[in-house]
């Protein structure tokens, strides 16, 4: 029998839980070369995603998680990428695809809101800088006094600043914030009722939520959307995609398979979309921090530190995993439970962009990330 405190919590996450499509924002500038954003908001588990599976500690640390290699693409004698991304797998073999390992940006605490501030805004602390790294990208390219256009229930923090952006929201509920959830989680550890019952949807979202058919779909048709947006030529060049449910506390296994199945949904989508306008396109993955190396009692991993980017597009110089790998062993951990970060986002945001667009590296660099010093932009990422 449902009661009235059962259907108060299962109606709740039900609530918070809807409107899962990813959301996108648009700019246009003059200029053939277009480029995309896909953040991963909630700190998506780098080494499950691009799986070292040299490192002599990974067995051991990763427990269960290991055995998600054996059915993985092979990248080099390190790295296996996560079989969820199959279409990434496809273009890393016509190198078409890049990856960063254990790369993080300035921020070294463990708070969603702050560490998506410091990597949309280009600080090098939460809130220091009012404006974000791609508003002040449009003002390095050329221009043809066309507005900006946004997707969003929400404009991200990237691309609010001095140059215009229109929205649109469209008409569904945000994702819930995975802060909030496991803020409710522990107000409810003290009701022995309402935790079993809020324990079980928690587990029904992770079984089925995020990896069900319908997300699967809405992300296949984002990315669609997105290449109907960028190929006109006198449609949108830069574009922003958020994507959650990175925040795998528990039940990770099959939670990050579902998001990376639909994160490469949506790639193969984009690219199918773009055509031969692929070639002139620059997609960049990214998320605000990693997660812990360990695994923890309820099958997830924590808040972390160093994670995984990645770099799909036709010009992007591929089929490698750059890595100035710092080791998983426990004695090789940044505080004893993350993984070391040994590159720097913003030089690899910095070096991408400027290939790309046929910029100056140090005027990137300046203008994207103006809070940060000893810049070394990442070279040879994109022909």
């Amino acid at each position: 029998m449902l009661d009235r405190r059962s259907f108060l919590v299962r109606g709740t996450l039900a609530t918070l839980t809807a409107g899962a499509m990813p959301r996108m924002a648009f700019a246009r500038a003059a200029t053939q070369k277009r480029f995309v954003f896909i953040i991963q908001r909630g700190a998506a588990d780098g080494i499950g995603t691009v799986m070292p599976v040299g490192d002599p500690a990974h067995a051991a640390v990763r427990q269960s998680f290991a055995e998600d290699a054996s059915a993985g693409a092979k990248l080099d004698g390190m790295f296996t990428l996560h079989q969820g991304l199959s279409k990434a797998a496809q273009l890393y073999r016509q190198r078409q695809a890049l990856f960063i390992h254990a790369v993080a940006s300035p921020y070294r605490d463990r708070s969603h809101f702050d560490g998506q501030n410091v990597l949309e805004t280009g600080g090098a602390s939460a809130y220091q800088v009012r404006d974000g790294w791609m508003n002040r990208l449009l003002d390095l390219l050329p221009r043809d006094g066309a507005r900006a256009i946004a997707v969003s229930a929400t404009m991200p923090a990237a691309l609010r600043g001095g140059n215009e952006v229109a929205s649109y929201a469209p008409s569904v509920l945000p994702d819930a914030s995975d802060d909030l959830l496991q803020r409710v989680t522990m107000l409810y550890q003290g009701d022995a009722q309402l935790y079993a019952l809020w324990s079980e949807a928690l587990s029904v979202r992770g079984l089925v939520g995020d990896q069900s058919e319908h997300a699967g779909r809405e992300s296949a048709a984002t990315g669609r959307l997105a290449a109907q947006l960028l190929l006109p030529a006198d449609g949108a060049r830069i574009a922003m995609i958020e994507t959650g449910g990175w925040d795998t506390h528990s039940g990770q296994r099959a939670r990050l398979a579902g998001g990376l199945k639909n994160l490469d949904s949506m790639l193969a989508a984009l690219q199918l979309g773009l055509g031969a306008a692929w070639q002139e396109t620059l997609v960049l993955v990214a998320t605000e921090f990693g997660r812990t190396v360990t695994v923890n009692g309820t099958g997830g991993t924590d808040h972390g530190t160093g994670a995984a980017a990645m770099l799909f597009g036709g010009r992007v110089r591929g089929g490698r995993v750059i890595a100035d790998w710092p080791g998983i062993a426990a004695a090789q951990l940044y505080e004893g439970r993350d993984l070391r970060p040994t590159a720097r986002l913003d030089d690899v945001i910095t070096g991408a962009l400027s290939a790309h667009f046929g910029l100056d590296p140090d005027r990137v660099g300046t203008a994207l990330f103006p809070a940060l010093s000893g810049r070394a932009p990442t070279s040879g990422l994109v022909a």
